[in-house]
């Protein structure tokens, strides 16, 4: 048990003596007192990490508390001047539900151990509130530290009825009792940091608009499929997880522990040059003659180059003109692939970590530009099928301010000059081992719902999350055993190239899986078409994120009267060369962001060939038509990774990307 959660022998003594030993205590020594003490079997009763001080129990319904201890023992638990009692069974383990309670804080909760008359384990400033479960990956996982204006965002936190719980990381082969780590923590500028983002700006806005306290339980992890956060029963009973479940039978403990260390070395290697390399490659008399060469700015897979995992090392010679010699200069990369290290004549000017920097640009001090000849190296970690420098072209160039110098063309590059970085298998991502880890410890605890963002690493299997995401839903429903709970999700932001042309799409394919969810029970989507970024798969506006799940939350759960969809496709009909598309959620009105024409919709005739359409709204619906399909018969909008598309409600909140032709016969299918 945690500090948190454990009345140490020295604090039990303390809380004995004053309570039931004042007489004994004048007349004997503390000392003896504790030497006394320690005597006592102390530590046998346990409650899972999930409980602790600051924690936030669920209103309104029966809060289950549970835990373990010697069989047949009786177990008692104190809370807000009622006393709940039972008896552990044959194997130690024990429940009571405490009568339900209004919102409302803060109470101690005290459990007492057969006839002891002092608690052996005690949590205090407890609140009575509304828990919700925030799960998904990395983009529900990225910390309020990492999000917009994030510096203002922390000055700010203070939400002392708002409490927070981290799970921590955990990969299991079966279901476990209790979690890794974690303890619940009160919302201010130091426990805020890292907390998911998008639950923080969720939980704040409910806290405000509601005046209750908002516990928000985040079990997370980044990179990880909706099958891993799923259970082995539920996953067998589909034939799109069962062989793969049945294939993983033969994993140990082992292959986790094996695969942790690797990855231990792994990103030893990427942070840290190896062979002194560092020391050596950079430096303007190395032979590089020998080195293969790539035209940048281009990727591996641009060139088809064998799929590499490893460190690479790019070197470019380039000769400043006398006009820029002795100058303090800027150099910019445009867009590197992963993790890398830049050099200049042989020093080290940056080392980025996940590329993290949004702009790709340094200062050259003048030192080190006074020569006419110049090397340019590059330490670049090159993964899961990147490496290289991404367009365009005109992002990759040293300057003065006045002058530039391109530093497109043929850069030189060589592998294998560090050593192998070791296979990852990445278990995390296995079916059932997050669910087991982290999920099935964690319930009972009473909550009012979850909120989810996830689907990025399900995105090149969108048919499959058609059934897998509503499985996922609906097992854990079946297991919190408290009904249809409330189950708000975000859909995949947009992201990736803007396509020119009308095409198909794995992300739009993904999106309208989570659409056809909706079709789910007291289940709620933020659609959030608006909110990405191109080239950053994290995008960070996560305020508005959170914004969007709670207007959700808001009516779905709490009644109130908010417009908390953006437009949703309801069906269409052709009228001669056109078709008009009918929406609901239109609330106040349908709209355009930004005033100007509507973008992002396309029509196709019988040949099923999509061409942009000119789009206008009337009243609730919106008449698409263009001169090159004269008999249409299928309406996309917003079909593509990263779409341009404008349509809205008055109340500001983007229409959902929907295909007409969603139930026709795809080759993917």
């Amino acid at each position: 048990m945690t500090e948190q959660r454990r009345l140490t022998k020295q604090t039990t003594a303390k809380y004995y003596i004053k309570k039931h030993l004042s007489d004994w205590f004048i007349k004997t020594s503390l000392t003896a007192i504790l030497a006394a003490i320690t005597t006592i079997g102390f530590g046998q009763v346990t409650l899972p990490k999930v409980f602790s001080d600051h924690m936030v129990l669920q209103r309104n319904t029966d809060i289950p508390v549970w835990g373990n201890a010697a069989p047949k023992t009786e177990i008692s638990i104190q809370f807000a001047e009622r006393r709940t009692s039972t008896i552990t069974d044959a194997e130690g383990k024990w429940m009571v539900k405490l009568p339900r309670m209004q919102a409302g804080g803060p109470y101690k909760l005290e459990v007492f151990e057969g006839k002891k008359p002092f608690p052996v384990v005690q949590f205090e400033d407890i609140l009575i509130g509304d828990v919700w479960v925030a799960s998904g990956q990395s983009n529900m996982e990225w910390q309020v530290q990492q999000a917009m204006n994030a510096e203002t965002e922390i000055k700010n936190a203070h939400f002392p009825s708002i409490r927070l719980f981290n799970v921590a990381h955990d990969k299991q082969l079966t279901p476990q009792e209790d979690i890794a780590g974690g303890t619940w923590a009160v919302c201010d500028t130091s426990s805020v940091k890292e907390a998911s983002a998008v639950a923080y700006f969720f939980a704040r806005q409910l806290n405000t608009e509601m005046n209750v306290p908002i516990g928000i339980l985040q079990s997370t992890w980044g990179g990880t499929p909706v099958e891993a956060w799923t259970s082995r029963e539920m996953s067998l009973s589909s034939p799109i997880t069962r062989e793969h479940i049945l294939m993983n039978d033969s994993l140990t403990t082992d292959h986790f522990v094996k695969d942790s260390l690797d990855l231990i070395r792994f990103w030893d290697i990427v942070y840290n040059p190896k062979n002194k390399t560092d020391k050596t490659i950079p430096k303007k008399n190395l032979d590089d003659s020998d080195w293969d060469e790539l035209n940048m700015p281009s990727t591996f897979k641009d060139w088809n180059i064998p799929p590499y995992e490893g460190m690479v090392w790019f070197r470019k010679t380039v000769a400043l003109p006398d006009n820029m010699r002795g100058k303090e200069l800027t150099i910019n990369l445009g867009h590197p692939e992963m993790n890398y290290s830049l050099y200049f004549n042989g020093t080290e000017i940056c080392k980025t970590v996940w590329n993290a920097n949004k702009t790709h640009h340094y200062s050259l001090p003048a030192k080190l530009t006074k020569s006419g000849k110049c090397v340019i190296a590059v330490r670049m970690a090159v993964l899961w099928g990147g490496g290289g420098f991404n367009p365009p072209a005109e992002n990759m160039y040293i300057t003065d301010g006045e002058n530039k110098i391109s530093l497109t063309g043929a850069w030189k590059y060589k592998k294998d000059l560090e050593p192998t970085i070791p296979k990852i298998y990445n278990y995390h991502q296995y079916p059932n081992v997050l669910y087991n880890g982290m999920i099935n410890p964690i319930i009972p605890y009473g909550i009012k719902g979850f909120i989810w963002y996830q689907g990025e690493n399900n995105a090149e299997a969108g048919y499959d999350y058609r059934t897998l995401f509503p499985m996922m839903i609906n097992d854990w429903r079946v297991r919190w055993q408290q009904g249809y709970l409330p189950f708000l999700y975000v859909q995949l932001a947009n992201y990736m190239k803007t396509s020119p042309e009308p095409s198909e799409s794995d992300w739009a394919a993904l999106r309208e899986a989570q659409t056809m969810t909706l079709t789910q029970p007291n289940t709620g989507m933020a659609c959030i078409i608006d909110l990405g970024e191109a080239d950053n798969i994290h995008p960070t506006n996560k305020q508005e994120v959170g914004r969007r799940l709670a207007l959700l939350a808001e009516k779905l759960v709490y009644n109130k009267n908010v417009q908390a969809s953006g437009p949703l496709y309801k069906g269409y009909t052709v009228e001669g060369n056109q078709i008009r598309v009918h929406f609901t959620e239109t609330g106040s009105g349908l709209s355009t962001r930004d005033g100007l024409p509507l973008k992002g919709f396309a029509i196709a005739g019988s040949d099923h060939k999509f061409y942009w359409a000119n789009a206008v709204i009337d009243g609730n619906d919106v008449v698409v038509s263009t001169d090159k399909v004269t008999n249409p018969v299928a309406v996309r909008y917003a079909w593509a990774d990263n779409p341009e598309c404008n349509l809205i409600n008055q109340e500001g909140l983007p229409a959902i990307p929907f295909r007409s032709d969603s139930n026709r016969k795809d080759k993917e299918q």
